[in-house]
């Protein structure tokens, strides 16, 4: 569990650290790169958690209007 745990905080930190130098090198802003750098990762965690839902084939009216799905009304 450490071990998963350190990897996963490496792994954000690297990914931070490149979402900023990235969006720093196109904006040429300290803040927003930092905003986008922050913001990103939030908006992946979403769309991660949507993915895993339509992937095991389970619903959420968001993901149905998305996916243009319609229920018949019992």
């Amino acid at each position: 569990m450490t071990r998963d745990l350190t990897k996963t905080l490496r792994f954000l930190s690297l990914h931070l650290m490149v979402g900023f130098t990235v969006a720093y090198l196109i904006t040429g802003s300290v803040s927003m790169a930092g905003g986008i750098a922050l913001i990103e990762p939030m908006v992946n965690a979403v769309v991660f958690f949507f993915h895993e839902r339509a992937w095991n084939g389970e619903t959420t009216p968001l993901l149905d209007h998305l996916l243009h799905r319609h229920h018949a009304a019992h």
